[in-house]
């Protein structure tokens, strides 16, 4: 008995000797770092949630979200502030590196983070919304692109105004309930919405925007450390001098969704696709071309789905398309003309929202638009002379051929054609031994006539 409980200790002290270096290892408070380069759109959405979800997993002590961004869709920055407001995590918000900002939408997830800080020679502001929905009024307005800037609605607003005033007014009240949140300034946030002001890191610093300047991440934690923040209805006290800083890169998926979801490249995706299946559909076995047009199509629709589109625009796009492609095969003009009219219109509506990294380009949806209809002509020009140059069949092959007469009695007897013996009659007298051409073929029985009267015909 003595023995065993000496063999029992033993093991015990050497399971400890060994596991207690691996469990002092993985309770080691480290700060993880993401950083948001370029616009805000679905893909930044999917980074911070993804960096937000290891965050909590590993239960760091903070998260630094690195922000240089010159705005993007409102829709996308709104998930990143619900994100960060019911993160378990403290989120510092940390604006470089030096020549960075963090414009429109990046202002906004700014003020959302429970510590902002930014590197010198940085900048934040601007961040006035732009909400476009259907197709941009021009100059002065008209009779057919809505009111002009001068006329005026039932309370004195210019008339074409409403709705910006509902989405700026929105807006504000947003950035003042983050600011109030997070003790921040409320009314220079309200300033940068409605008159898009800018600040630059010393300058935020002074209007109590940010909590302070840092040169690195080393610096940042330095200053953060101490800190007390409201972390979902928590107060939490952070501890972050001298912490470890791992940074996570973005995933395969992230990058890929940073590319498709650009509007432009996903309408580029949709043509490919539309038009690869159509050639698949014409040229059965092809195989390749059926394969690469459907993976282009789904993912041109996924990453149109994730983005804040007007079906309708989508629609005239599609309904475009099938113009042209109808025209291809029927040419008729009037349908190339209409499909390229619908693309280009589709196109001006397919946004509801705009911004910064996320616009239709014209210089895209132009040449795009161009292209279809060049190959819809060349495709009809194609078609067309091959329809001329078909061979003809049945009683249109029959005319013209010559006969000859087996036997006759007055106007009908039987000719030899092409081998085979036909019911013949005529309109004008033919005895045996004339040569005679087939002119016409009704109910298996030929019209003929003399050839040498065909031939006076024609030189008549």
């Amino acid at each position: 008995m003595t023995f065993a409980r000496v063999a029992l200790l033993a093991v015990a002290f050497v399971v400890a000797a060994v596991f207690s270096p691996l469990s002092s290892a993985g309770s080691e408070k480290v700060a993880l770092s993401v950083a948001i380069d370029g616009a805000i759109g679905p893909a930044s959405t999917r980074q911070l949630e993804e960096a937000l979800d290891i965050a909590a997993k590993r239960d760091a002590e903070v998260l630094i979200l690195q922000l240089d961004t010159p705005g993007g869709l409102v829709t996308s920055m709104r998930e990143m502030i619900a994100d960060i407001l019911a993160s378990p995590v403290p989120v510092i918000g940390y604006v470089a590196p030096a020549g960075g900002h963090a414009a429109s939408a990046g202002t906004y997830i700014l003020y959302a983070t429970h510590v902002a800080a930014m590197a010198p020679g940085t900048n934040l502001g601007a961040a006035t919304p732009v909400e476009i929905g259907g197709l941009p009024s021009l100059p002065g307005g008209d009779k057919d692109n809505g009111p002009a800037k001068d006329e005026k609605d039932a309370t004195g607003r210019p008339a074409g105004d409403a709705m910006m005033a509902k989405v700026t007014n929105d807006a504000v009240a947003l950035i003042r309930s983050l600011a109030e949140l997070r003790g921040r300034n409320g009314d220079w946030g309200e300033k940068a919405v409605r008159e898009a002001a800018s600040l630059s890191a010393n300058a935020a610093l002074q209007e109590h925007v940010i909590d302070f300047v840092a040169h690195d991440t080393t610096e940042l934690l330095q200053l953060a450390d101490g800190r007390t923040v409201d972390v979902a209805g928590r107060k939490v006290v952070l501890a972050t001098k001298g912490l470890p800083v791992e940074t996570l890169e973005p995933g395969w998926f992230i990058r890929l969704l940073a590319v498709i979801t650009d509007p432009n490249i996903a309408i580029i995706l949709m043509l490919v696709g539309v038009y690869a299946i159509i050639f698949e559909f014409t040229s059965p076995g092809a195989v390749a071309p059926g394969v690469i047009g459907t993976i282009c199509l789904v993912l041109g629709l996924y990453a149109l789905n994730l983005l804040p589109i007007n079906y309708t625009g989508l629609a005239l796009m599609l309904l475009g398309v099938g113009f042209l492609v109808v025209e291809a095969f029927n040419p008729t003009v009037v349908l190339g003309l209409g499909g390229v009219a619908a693309f280009l219109l589709g196109a001006a509506m397919l946004l509801k929202t705009q911004g910064p990294g996320f616009a239709v380009s014209w210089a895209v949806i132009g040449p795009a638009a161009a292209l279809t209809m060049g190959l819809a002509l060349l495709t009809g020009t194609y078609v067309w002379a091959a329809r001329k140059n078909l061979p003809r069949v049945g009683g249109e092959a029959m005319r013209g051929l010559p006969a000859e007469i087996l036997d006759w009695q007055g106007g009908e007897g039987h000719v030899l054609a092409q081998g085979e013996r036909w019911r013949a009659k005529a309109d004008e007298p033919i005895a045996p031994g004339d040569s005679v051409e087939v002119t016409d073929i009704r109910d298996l029985v030929l019209t003929v006539r003399r050839r040498d009267a065909a031939k006076n015909g024609a030189r008549q």
